[in-house]
């Protein structure tokens, strides 16, 4: 497909694997709250797996946050909120919840965030066995800390089976589109080692 055609079905199975699996992880280990922090050209390996096709990075610093309504609230159909607490949303995906004219502090809008939603648990993804897990740097989870209110910080733990789980399950969508690619990674193989 040219490019453009492949970042639309890029992006359908996203949004699929965001509906679905989302909730599914959240909900297996038992985290209300999952936070991903990256910067711009140090992108944490999981965030990087989450942007549309037609973003190459991070911008800024970048945060996604994960809140599953329907942990706080039995019956709510709300599910699994998706926000970006950076300068702008992330396409369609995530909705863009700080506005730096209204507050110009970045942690501070995370941190009210945190303080609304009240989660029992928080996930970052910090791992001591999982690089892929590991994405969390120590300046941003400093800050993160630093921020949120005292209460919500033995809140936190290891987003790494999150993360891991995220990163190793295909959909069944994805699985019928694996065919189609690897039908032509077979083509180009057969190819590749032919006398053409």
């Amino acid at each position: 497909l040219p490019l453009r055609e492949r970042a639309k079905v890029e992006d359908e199975l996203l949004k699929h694997r965001l509906d679905t699996l989302i909730p599914t992880l959240m909900r297996r280990e038992g985290i209300d709250a999952w936070v991903i922090i990256s910067r711009e050209y140090n992108e944490d390996p999981v965030l990087k797996t989450m942007l549309p096709a037609t973003w190459l990075s991070a911008r800024r610093r970048t945060v996604l946050i994960f809140l599953d309504h329907s942990q706080r609230n039995p019956g709510s159909d709300k599910g699994v909120e998706r926000i970006a607490a950076a300068r702008y949303g992330v396409a369609d995906i995530f909705k863009g919840s700080w506005n730096p004219e209204e507050e110009p502090d970045q942690w501070r809008r995370i941190a009210q965030i945190m303080d609304e939603f009240n989660p029992n648990r928080i996930a970052l993804n910090y791992s001591d066995d999982w690089a892929h897990a590991d994405g969390l740097t120590y300046s941003e989870q400093r800050d993160f800390v630093a921020n949120i209110p005292d209460r919500l910080r033995t809140r936190i733990v290891s987003g790494e089976k999150l993360a891991v789980g995220w990163l190793e399950t295909r959909t069944d969508k994805e699985m019928e589109t694996y065919e189609q690619v690897m039908e032509i990674a077979h083509g180009i193989i057969a190819e590749g080692f032919s006398g053409k």
